[in-house]
């Protein structure tokens, strides 16, 4: 069942997960898939890294030391993430679109909130394959960054980050999916529970 041509269908899709859990892989194959907008809080945020000084690469940055101290500049100045999640606010409110976020599951309330959960280790093996590092280091760019990443959302809006479940209407466990699995079962969900009841 495709929504890509049908007007009357709005869809609000987020999708959300720990980095190397594949949500922006399979958030911008649901996209074209079903016509829809993409749009990604970490890009949206590389956007404004570029505008301070930064130069984001297109993989691995956020784990870079660059892409960690940029982080650090978001800890120490609440502005740059508020002026994306106010910006994703609007754009949610229009419909039509798949967020690939991680704040806008708790922040907006239209939607339908979709989490995907993968183990450390596995979202770490992930990464280190990706950016051609060791397993430990990847491990460690991982936990420096989810931590200051999770207090982060903690201090603005009060969720931890990969431990607050609440708004998700659907967990998929992808420990041991391939991601044309993860995308399958998505579909099979999004076509189930909301494309019938349009």
């Amino acid at each position: 069942m495709e929504a890509a041509k049908n007007t009357q269908i709005n869809l609000v899709i987020c999708i959300c997960g720990m980095a190397g859990s594949g949500k922006s892989t399979v958030a911008r194959k649901l996209a074209k898939k079903y016509g829809l907008n993409y749009y990604s809080g970490g890009d949206a945020l590389k956007s404004l890294a570029i505008e301070a000084g930064y130069r984001p690469k297109e993989k691995g940055w956020w784990e870079s030391e660059e892409g960690l101290g940029f982080l650090k500049q978001r800890m120490e100045n609440p502005d740059f993430d508020k002026t994306i999640d106010k910006k994703f606010l609007e754009i949610g409110e229009k419909g039509n679109l798949v967020l690939d976020s991680w704040t806008m599951p708790w922040l907006l309330k239209k939607g339908f909130k979709i989490w995907l959960e993968a183990l450390p280790e596995v979202r770490a093996e992930r990464l280190a394959r990706r950016d051609r590092i060791s397993f430990e280091d990847a491990s460690k760019r991982l936990r420096e960054k989810e931590e200051k990443t999770k207090r982060i959302y903690e201090k603005l809006y009060g969720f931890r980050l990969g431990e607050d479940f609440s708004p998700f209407h659907f967990i998929l466990d992808v420990n041991n999916l391939e991601s044309y699995e993860v995308f399958n079962t998505l579909c099979e969900v999004i076509e189930k529970s909301l494309l019938r009841k349009c």
